[in-house]
C-alpha cells in the first residue's frame, strides 16, 4: 500500500513542481561537470596479459574490443563451484544484465564493445545466459588473474577480514563483488584502464532504478538492500 500524503490544488502542485525542477537542472549541470571530470582521469596502462576462455575460443583482453578503441567490461558475479556460491548467477547482477544487454547495439554504434566477465567456468556461464535469454558476450577469467587486478575477486580472508574493494580496505562479504572497467586502445594496440566502479557506483547504470526513483514508494528496499526484493527475472511470482 501506498502511505498517505498530502493533496494539493493544481496550482500548488505546479509550484512545488517548478521548484523540484530547479534543483534537478542543477544536479544535471553537476552530473555533466562530473561526468568531465571522469573522462579526464588520468589512464593506466594495462601491460599484464590476460587470457579469456569464450565462444571463440582462448583469447586475449586485446580481443574482448571486437574491433573497437573502447571497452566497457561488466563484473559478473557468478563463480560455481566456488565455496558458498549457488548454482545460478547472482540476482544483482542479473538485474544490471536486463539493463544493459539490449543497448549494447547502441554502444556499439557508437565505438564501444560491452561484455560480461566472470570467475566461472564458461559452460556454466552460456548456459546461465541461455536461461536469461541474453545476449551479450561473456567470457571466462578462471585461468586468470584479470578479477584479482581488476578488484572484484578476492580470498576467503579478505571476504571477512577485508580486501581492497571500492578503493578502500573492508571486509568484501563474498569472495566475488560486482563491478564494471573502462578500458581504451590506442593505434598500436596499447591497452590503458580508464575507469572503474563498485557497488552503489553503478546505480546508473541500472535503468530500472532510474524508473523506480520517480515513483511514490522509490526503491522501497528497506535500509537499501536489494537482496531484499530483487530476483531473477524469471523467478518472480506472475501469480501476484
Amino acid at each position: 500500500m501506498i502511505a498517505p500524503h498530502e493533496v494539493v490544488p493544481r496550482t500548488t502542485w505546479l509550484e512545488a513542481r517548478t521548484s523540484l525542477l530547479e534543483k534537478e537542472k542543477e544536479f544535471t549541470r553537476l552530473r555533466d561537470e562530473l561526468t568531465e571530470q571522469r573522462r579526464a582521469l588520468p589512464w593506466e596502462e594495462v601491460t599484464k596479459e590476460y587470457r579469456f576462455d569464450s565462444e571463440r575460443g582462448q583469447i586475449t583482453l586485446g580481443d574482448l574490443f571486437d574491433g573497437r578503441s573502447q571497452l566497457i567490461v561488466y563484473h559478473f558475479m557468478y563463480a560455481p563451484g566456488a565455496p558458498g556460491w549457488p548454482s545460478a548467477g547472482c540476482p544483482g547482477c542479473s538485474f544490471w544484465a536486463d539493463s544493459f544487454d539490449r543497448v549494447i547495439v547502441h554502444l556499439n554504434a557508437r565505438d564501444v564493445t560491452m561484455v560480461a566477465v566472470s570467475g566461472g567456468p564458461l559452460e556454466s556461464l552460456l548456459a546461465y545466459r541461455r536461461r536469461m535469454g541474453w545476449s551479450f558476450e561473456w567470457v571466462s577469467s578462471a585461468n586468470s588473474e584479470f578479477n584479482v587486478d581488476f578488484g572484484v575477486s578476492f580470498t576467503p580472508d579478505e571476504a571477512e577480514h577485508g580486501g581492497f574493494y571500492n578503493y578502500r580496505k573492508q571486509p568484501t562479504g563474498l569472495t566475488e563483488r560486482e563491478g564494471m572497467s573502462v578500458l581504451a586502445r590506442d593505434e598500436q594496440g596499447r591497452i590503458f584502464h580508464t575507469y572503474s566502479a563498485y557497488a552503489r557506483g553503478l546505480d546508473l547504470m541500472n535503468t530500472a532504478y532510474n524508473y523506480l526513483d520517480t515513483v511514490p514508494k522509490g526503491r522501497d528496499e528497506g535500509g537499501g538492500n536489494l537482496g531484499q526484493w530483487v530476483q531473477r527475472h524469471d523467478e518472480y511470482d506472475r501469480t501476484g
